[in-house]
């Protein structure tokens, strides 16, 4: 396997999963939707997205491999997927503070 692909495989595999999520996160709720919201979503699923590679990444420089060669890849599945979320739902819940209807 090429080593880009090796590095980059749980991207690959997650990235149906995260475009329907992104979808999700982007489409509801559906009002309001300013500019400013516009803004902060698409700077919300770019920093989901960084975080998520940052933390693939590092689980591959850092995993041990004392536990098999596939271990970097089963860690950065993990923590990679569980930082995506969790940006994602910091996101949503700070956007629903800064965006929820008003009235």
């Amino acid at each position: 396997m090429s080593p880009l692909v090796e590095l980059n495989l749980t991207l690959i595999l997650f990235l149906p999963w995260f475009l329907i999520l992104g979808a999700l996160y982007w489409l509801f709720p559906r009002k309001p939707r300013g500019a400013a919201r516009v803004l902060y979503d698409i700077a919300a699923l770019v920093l989901s997205v960084a975080a998520f590679l940052w933390s693939v990444h590092w689980s591959v420089a850092n995993a041990d491999t004392q536990y098999g060669k596939l271990w970097p890849q089963i860690l950065a599945t993990a923590l990679g997927y569980g930082v995506f979320l969790a940006v994602l739902g910091v996101a949503f819940g700070v956007r629903h503070v800064l965006f929820g209807r008003r009235g």
